[in-house]
């Protein structure tokens, strides 16, 4: 483990202050430009991140090993079918060898137990890559979007519509750290967990009026992964919550839409609205990339001067 700043995870939005927050977007700025520019910035030279998936991914591996290789250090793919993780070796174990090997971990899994236990033990950073209860590079990505579109979030409003998952609970906490309103409107029995409910979030029974007068709307699918099971039944209680050309007629005129991906059309989103000017979904896709990398360079050097 090489000499760097101390030792931050990035696990949920609670362990990053507001101030950090928008240094790293206008590190996001910076490097996203560089990179547009074609011009090499090779921060991490000799730097190692592991990254561990227990769930499948494509925009998470994709963005974190590419967004590595762009600054100059390396990734190591490690699926845990193909480690001792997926043959039972305690979580505790295999934090503090790996962390003994690499420089900082991105970790995909399924309770947050699990990462948290990781990084109690681990000796380098570790970042969420995505668990039940929290996806915070996702939301990441998604706030920075909105900036870069239309300036700051602060005082807007932001329409989640549908399954209260692990987006929706990061939106939670991005609402209460920018000051942002959140309307929030889901199915009964898919409702969000009363503890996690702040002032800066209003919840709706009826979808239109969540969306109503909404800066920004978004969704997720109706089935996460893990939920396989429950698909059929999500989707009889889920049909009054699509995101259609109506819904966003009812959000103001310059309204975005976001949408995490993979979507799944004539389900959560109507084609007409994910493939329509509001969307910005493939810029949100692809800022993955960026505010990771200014995630990853704070992470192993700090704050640049």
């Amino acid at each position: 483990m090489k000499k760097g700043p101390p030792r931050r995870h990035f696990l949920q939005f609670k362990d990053v202050s507001l101030e950090e927050l928008e240094y790293l977007f206008a590190r996001t700025r910076w490097i996203k430009d560089k990179f547009k520019r074609y011009e090499r910035y090779w921060p991490l030279a000799d730097r190692t991140l592991a990254m561990i998936f227990e769930k499948q991914s494509t925009r998470t591996r994709l963005s974190f090993e590419a967004g590595m290789h762009q600054l100059g250090g390396a990734a190591i793919y490690l699926p845990t079918r193909d480690s001792q993780l997926g043959r039972g070796e305690p979580v505790e174990d295999a934090a503090q060898v790996i962390s003994r090997m690499c420089d900082v971990i991105m970790v995909r899994t399924f309770e947050q137990s699990i990462i948290d236990t990781f990084a109690a033990n681990s000796r380098v950073p570790v970042i969420n890559g995505l668990t039940n209860e929290y996806h915070p590079c996702q939301v990441l990505a998604d706030v920075y979007t909105y900036v870069d579109h239309r300036g700051p979030i602060r005082g807007k409003t932001v329409a989640w519509i549908g399954d209260s998952n692990n987006v929706c609970n990061t939106w939670l906490q991005a609402a209460a750290l920018f000051d942002f309103k959140l309307h929030v409107s889901t199915p009964p029995g898919y409702e969000v967990e009363k503890e996690r409910i702040n002032r800066n979030c209003e919840v709706f029974a009826e979808p239109m009026k969540a969306a109503n007068g909404a800066d920004l709307v978004t969704t997720d699918v109706w089935t996460s992964m893990g939920f396989e099971a429950e698909n059929e039944a999500r989707k009889r209680a889920f049909q009054d919550w699509m995101v259609d050309s109506e819904m966003m007629k009812a959000a103001k005129k310059d309204a975005l839409f976001m949408h995490c991906l993979p979507a799944h059309r004539g389900e959560e989103v109507a084609a007409e609205v994910i493939d329509g000017k509001q969307s910005v979904v493939w810029e949100e896709a692809e800022n993955r990339l960026h505010t990771q990398k200014a995630l990853l360079e704070f992470l192993l050097l700090g704050k640049k001067k």
